[in-house]
Order: C-alpha cells, then structure tokens, then sequence
C-alpha cells in the first residue's frame, strides 16, 4: 500500500492526463469554490489533501509555539507556574468557540470559507505574541487568537482534509487515510512549532521575537497555498440534503460511552509531557532550560506522529481496540511519570515523555478515526468540533495540578491519574469485547443512524 509520505513525496510530479473515472489535463486545476476539474483521477487525487493538511501543520505550528517558551516567561519575566500554565491553556478559550461554531458552520455552508482564513488568523496570533514584551493581556490575546486559528483548523480542516482523501477526490486512499493525514500534520505542527521556537529562544538573538516571525512566514506560505484547494463538502450528498439542527450527540450512545470519557486524555497526556515535565525538571538543566523544554516536546510530539503514521495497523476494523492500546501507553507512562519525577532523573524522563507522546498520539487518530465512522456526512465537522473541544479540556491538566501541588506532590498526582485512565480503560475493554461479539454476529459496531437529511 502506498504510504501517505509517499504520496506526499510524490505529489504533483505527475503532468500527464488521465481518463477512467473523470479526467485531468495537465495536473489537475480548480474552478470556483466548488467545481474540480479530474478530481476522480489517481494523479491529481493524490494532490488535494495536501494544501489543506500544510495549513493545518502551520496553524498548529502557531499554536505549539508558546509551550517550550514558558520556561523563559517564568524566568525572565517572572511568571509563577499558575500564570504560566494559565496562558498556555488560553488559547482553550479561542478553540472551544472556534470549533463549536465552524464546525456546523462548514457542514452548511462549506469547507473553504471556513478555512481558509485560519493561517491569517494564526499569524494576527504570532503578531501580537511577539509585540508582547511580556504583557499578559497582550499574551492572553495572542493565545486565544492561535487557539481559534486552532480550532478552524481542527474542525473544519480536518474533515476537508477527510473528504479529499476519499472518492471522487483520492482513489487510493484507505478509510483510516483522512484521519491519519490530519493527526501526522497537527502532531508534525505541534512538534516543529516548539522545536523551532526553543532553538530560537535558547541561542538566537531577540527571544521573544524570533520564534513568532518564523511562524508568521510558514503560515504566509500555506495560506497562499491553500487558495487553490477545491471545495469537498457536499460531494456525493443528495442535492437539496441540509444537516440536522443540533449535533447528533444523543443518537450516538457509542460517542457519549467511548469517546467523551477518553477524549480529555488526548491533551492531559500531552501536556504532561511538555509542560509539566520540563517545569519539574528545569533546575536539573540551568544552563539550557529552554532548550530542553523544547526537547521533551519534540521527543513526546515526535513519538506520537510517528505512532499515527502506523496506527492503521492497530486501528484496523470496527472496533475499539486502538483506544485501548492507547489507555494502556496512557497508564503506563503515568506510572513512569511519578517515578521520574521523585526526584527528577533525566534519565527517565525523556522515555516518560516519549510514551507520554505515544498515547497522545495513538488517542487523537483512533479517537478521530471512531468519530469519522460514525458520523454521517452532513455532521462530519460537527461531531469532529465537539470530539476536539473534549480533547482539549486535558489542556488545563498543568493548571489544575499546579493548584494541587501544595497539598498533593506530583508523584502522588501521576499515579492517581494512571488510577482514573485504568477505570477509563475498562470500560473501554468492555466495549471491545462488545465490538467483537457484534463483528461474529455479522453486524458493524458503531456505525451511525440516518438522519432525515442524509436518508
């Protein structure tokens, strides 16, 4: 099977036309919002996925930023650990909003309005970032500007980049292909974003700026990109067809029993990794605090991608079983987290923050890929926003237990964490089980109801 890096290697080198199921002159070309030209054709398929999942990664470069960056706001600015974390989980307040009114937003009215500002939305966050000087408001705005850049790309990019990795779009793509494309470009995101911001702060000149212009450039160039991309929403829906009022929650028992108790855990896994653990270790590394920051979010953002990349292996089939392997890697790693950190060993705690990593990254795509498969066409973004606004309540994981530090130490509070991802676990075991009686019974675990505008 073609991988999806092969893909992208591969696109656009292709100049030939094609004929079978729709045809492309040339590579392939858009006209209007909604119109493509050889869509069905395996050359130009192979292409449209693209240019929304790079403004995804530059949005979600935008929004990885600021993390590795805590570090030197404490130290230079002399923010305490609850301001710190409380302006790394503000941009929670621009994403929330953000994915719960574009997401049915884009399912009425389409992809590309939607998304298409988001990259300049992210780059006004950057701007406003790096003019700071340290003001809080000025941060505290900046942050919840990135976090509704985050949220447009999460909601609404995502499910573009779904529907253009499959039919008339993308003829060779597998089922899992539109999940595992959008979680690798938000992880890869996420990862670079911190990467190239701790560098940046650690060792170039003007900190506070740098970071933020090397993000505005990226963003600048998938923007642009991104003007190009065909509309996919409504392809293959009846003509006429209008989504339901309200999103489809209550008809899904299966998202309300699986998805929203572990969804929080998606962000609470990865924000262990690279907000906690580089707080609790900087007095270990003075010499390169931020560099390290930057280090263990790499190492935890790195491992998750690279487990999505693979995750069709164990995701495979209608049933629950990547989220389950994924609750394991959860409580293991936080039962490794409260021993690397009593007292900090170096030497533990870049392992803890890559398997920290790993079930971050396994949740998002298998939690993603469940929330795919049971929506039906018409509540595709909506179910999408809601499952992401979930995931990102683990956000305010760092807040929450720097309040508790007084009175419970951070070992005590990783292994009563890797108690409640245990009970979260069963359940889940319980509803795999569930799932493979079903598949022996003959019937699909987890597909959705029809609404009256998709029947």
């Amino acid at each position: 099977m073609t991988t999806d890096i092969q893909d992208a290697a591969g696109a656009g080198v292709s100049t030939g036309s094609t004929t079978g199921v729709g045809s492309t002159t040339g590579v392939g070309s858009t006209t209007g919002v909604g119109s493509t030209t050889g869509v069905g054709s395996a050359a130009g398929g192979r292409r449209f996925w693209l240019a929304p999942a790079a403004a995804i990664f530059a949005v979600a470069w935008g929004g990885n930023e600021f993390t590795p960056l805590l570090v030197m706001y404490r130290q230079a600015d002399g923010f305490s650990n609850q301001l710190a974390n409380l302006l790394l989980g503000a941009y929670v307040l621009g994403i929330i909003p953000a994915l719960l009114i574009a997401g049915p937003l884009s399912d009425r009215f389409g992809r590309r309005p939607l998304m298409l500002p988001a990259p300049w939305i992210a780059i006004a966050g950057s701007v406003l970032l790096a003019v700071s000087a340290g003001s809080v408001p000025l941060l505290l705005f900046g942050r919840i500007l990135s976090g509704v850049a985050l949220g447009l790309a999460m909601a609404v990019g995502t499910s573009w980049v779904k529907e253009l990795s499959a039919k008339p779009f993308d003829l060779r793509a597998d089922r899992a292909s539109g999940a595992r494309r959008a979680t690798i470009a938000l992880s890869l995101g996420f990862a670079l974003g911190a990467a190239s911001s701790g560098v940046l702060a650690q060792w170039a000149p003007f900190p506070g700026v740098l970071p933020y212009a090397a993000h505005t450039v990226i963003a600048v160039v998938f923007g642009l990109l991104l003007l190009r991309t065909p509309e996919s929403q409504g392809q293959g829906v009846a003509p006429g067809a209008r989504p339901a009022a309200h999103p489809p929650t209550s008809p899904y028992p299966r998202f309300l029993l699986l998805i929203v108790p572990v969804a929080p855990w998606v962000f609470g896994t990865a924000t262990t990794a690279y907000a906690i653990l580089p707080a609790l270790a900087a007095a270990e590394i003075p010499s390169a605090p931020v560099a390290f920051a930057a280090l263990l979010c790499v190492v935890a953002l790195v491992a998750g991608a690279s487990l999505q990349l693979f995750s069709h292996r164990i995701t495979a089939g209608h049933n629950a079983r990547g989220i389950m392997f994924a609750l394991m890697l959860t409580l293991g790693s936080l039962l490794l987290a409260s021993v690397a950190v009593s007292p900090p060993r170096l030497w533990l705690i870049l392992p803890t923050a890559a398997l920290l990593g790993a079930a971050y990254g396994l949740l998002m795509v298998s939690g993603l890929q469940e929330v795919q498969r049971i929506a039906p066409p018409d509540h595709l973004a909506r179910l999408t926003a809601i499952y992401y606004g979930i995931t990102y309540l683990g956000f305010f994981v760092p807040l929450a237990l720097s309040l508790l530090e007084p009175w419970l130490g951070y070992p005590a509070m990783f292994a009563g964490g890797a108690a409640v991802s245990a009970v979260s676990l069963v359940l889940v075991l319980v509803i795999f089980h569930r799932d493979i009686s079903l598949h022996r019974a003959g019937r699909t675990p987890g597909m959705p109801v029809r609404t009256d505008a998709a029947a």
